[in-house]
């Protein structure tokens, strides 16, 4: 009996023992988590989550929990998701389980998923207007994904490791040479960061060979330290080069400052610290202007609009200090963090944003400055942007090609791509058909007038069809001829197009060997003067004489037989005459046009089109005076009346000339 209460006070001790180690193990991972030391805290929290026992269900989801907020603070969201769902399935007790669950699904690129479980969010938190943000953000990012931009995005495969390689800069004029900041083995820090488990990243340089081919890359000297150096940046003479440099220590935050070195020949100064924020603070992904008078940075100095906020610091001119930093207000900055500035040459700024609507993690934005100051800001979309972090955005000058980092699927963590913007191609594809039959002219010529002074030349085949091949920002004109027809034409722009683009244009052509009739032409009853619904017909009209300059016509009125024969012809060639005084205030030359009232002695036959639209009258009957009385309603009757009541032109001749002046 001794012997069994000794053992049983033996499993007593040992329990309590086990309870302490595990108290003191639990302690020590929160220490690492409140430190910033995410990535050391993950086998903490995962080592005290297995042994809390199943039956510590309320232990086991905290330390779940947890666990996945480490995986998202080191950018780990595939794990994130995982554990957030635990969490979730357990009935955390938090709704920010809920919210960082969508989250790691939208940077997984789980879109539709994601919005569901925003949607869940929004019923335990309906005060928090980031669910509905964020949503908004899912529903651009599957619109994006279906329509991306023409950009061409590749894996610059020379340069990536299996360690971070991000954060470029050219460092010549040519474009030959790149700076970028990496934590390949070759580093000279030895140290790791307790948040993410990296090791520390310094600024490496490679060269493009002869063969376009990058060569390998080194660490760039009197540049680097045993900190972390890194996001270059240079003037633009490429004699002054600006980049991070941030100290750290055990669980113990120093800051981050900006440092400035002068390029002596192959070499480089000693770095300068700037000191543009207390030492505490973090200065850092510096980005200079053109003209050297501007330096863009990141800091979470107190004060501003979110996380990190992108400021700027200006100088009168090389060797002045830099001014008081000014934050770029909360057009660009927001909640989140704001990252990476690089400013081009044309003043557009571009950086990186967790906080502005995106795709998911951090996208790249371009910042437009508008003449009153403010900013017109928007989302590079994909294929530059994805649902993974994208960043570090630096172009070619004058040309829509560069380099941007980005955490999507390639060779390590952060990675360094290639873009570019192919040349847009546009081509216009035509048919010239005639317009009542619809048939096809064959042999019709069609001249491109274009707005740049180009004029081209082509000739319809069997088909009636006709083709050019377009240049971007030109406005064009199609102008088809053939005998036997008035001149048609058709407009199109490659203004303001983003995509290359196959256009198709019909241009109907006229056949002049009937009367043709101008819809739309109203009169007050038993009056002459113009109502100004009429103009838009016969403001086309003038359009279709001045594309026709040889042509002269005859411009017809008629009316129907409701009054005396002489009423009706004096009335009409009233009617005529205004019309013909229109054309005339319009700028056409009197002597192409020609007035004749024809009053109800030229009743309308019924062609096919009006037996389509009136089933009561059949194809080729004229609508005289003793046939309409024979119709069936007064309806039918008045709708016959209403077609004899029209204005026409004939054309006369084709061989007009304009006197000279």
């Amino acid at each position: 009996m001794k012997r069994i209460i000794y053992l049983i006070i033996l499993l007593i001790l040992a329990g309590a023992h086990d309870s302490a180690a595990q108290k003191r193990k639990s302690a020590r991972a929160y220490d690492a988590f409140n430190a910033g030391e995410y990535y050391d805290a993950i086998d903490l929290f995962k080592d005290s989550y297995s042994k809390a026992g199943k039956t510590n269900k309320e232990a086991r989801t905290e330390l779940g929990y947890m666990i996945a907020e480490c995986y998202r603070l080191t950018n780990d969201p595939k794990n994130a998701e995982t554990w957030y769902r635990l969490a979730v399935r357990s009935s955390y007790s938090k709704p920010d389980a809920q919210f960082w669950l969508a989250e790691s699904m939208k940077k997984n690129g789980k879109y539709q998923q994601a919005i569901e479980e925003y949607k869940k969010y929004k019923q335990v938190a309906p005060s928090d207007s980031r669910a509905d943000q964020e949503i908004r953000s899912c529903e651009l990012a599957l619109e994006w994904q279906r329509n991306p931009d023409p950009y061409r995005v590749e894996e610059l495969k020379d340069l990536n490791s299996v360690d971070s390689d991000f954060s470029p800069a050219y460092g010549r004029d040519d474009f030959g040479v790149i700076y970028f900041t990496s934590s390949r083995d070759d580093a000279a820090g030895n140290k790791t960061h307790g948040a993410t488990g990296q090791s520390f990243t310094d600024i490496f340089e490679s060269r493009l060979d002869k063969k376009s081919k990058w060569s390998t890359p080194v660490p760039v000297e009197g540049l680097n330290t045993e900190s972390e150096e890194g996001t270059p940046c240079f003037s633009a003479d490429y004699s002054e080069i600006y980049f991070t440099r941030c100290e750290a220590g055990k669980r113990e935050k120093k800051g981050c400052a900006i440092m400035y070195s002068e390029r002596n020949g192959d070499k480089w100064s000693n770095p300068v610290d700037l000191k543009l924020v207390p030492d505490s603070l973090v200065a850092a992904h510096p980005s200079l202007s053109p003209d050297g008078q501007t330096l863009y940075f990141v800091s979470d100095m107190p004060g501003g609009y979110g996380l990190k906020d992108i400021y700027m610091v200006t100088r009168a001119e090389r060797g002045n200090s830099w001014s008081t930093p000014r934050n770029l207000g909360p057009e660009i900055n927001t909640p989140g963090n704001e990252l990476f500035p690089f400013i081009r040459q044309d003043g557009s700024l571009y950086f990186s944003s967790d906080g502005q609507v995106g795709m998911g993690g951090l996208d790249i934005f371009r910042a437009v400055r508008q003449p009153d100051g403010s900013w017109v800001v928007r989302n590079m979309r994909p294929p530059v942007n994805s649902f993974a972090d994208d960043f570090g955005i630096v172009f070619e000058d004058g040309s829509e090609k560069g380099i941007f980092s980005s955490t999507r699927k390639g060779r390590g963590n952060d990675d360094l791509y290639t873009f570019e913007l192919p040349p847009l191609r546009f081509a216009v594809t035509g048919l010239v058909k005639d317009e009542k039959t619809g048939t096809p002219i064959q042999g019709a010529v069609v001249q491109l007038i274009a707005s740049d002074g180009s004029n081209l030349q082509a000739e319809t085949g069997n088909g009636g069809d006709f083709r050019f091949n377009l240049k971007q920002d030109v406005d064009y004109i199609f102008l088809a001829s053939k005998r036997g027809y008035l001149n048609g034409k058709e407009k199109e722009t490659t203004k303001g197009q983003e995509k290359s683009r196959d256009f198709m244009v019909t241009i109907p052509l006229t056949a002049i060997d009937k009367p043709i009739e101008l819809p739309n032409i109203f009169y007050d009853f038993g009056k002459w003067d113009l109502r100004p619904e009429s103009m838009v017909s016969l403001d086309k009209l003038v359009e279709t004489l001045n594309d026709n300059p040889n042509v002269t016509i005859e411009l017809m009125s008629h009316t129907d037989s409701r009054d005396t024969e002489e009423y009706n012809l004096d009335l009409s060639q009233k009617r005529a005459q205004s019309v013909v005084q229109y054309l005339i205030d319009k700028g056409i030359d009197p002597a192409r046009l020609s007035p004749k009232g024809y009053g109800e002695s030229t009743p309308k036959v019924v062609d096919s089109d009006i037996a389509a639209q009136n089933q009561f009258l059949k194809e080729g009957t004229a609508l005289t005076e003793q046939y309409i009385n024979s119709l069936a309603t007064e309806e039918q009757k008045e709708i016959a009346h209403q077609i004899n009541r029209r204005t026409e032109f004939r054309v006369l001749r084709t061989d007009y000339e304009a006197p000279k002046k």
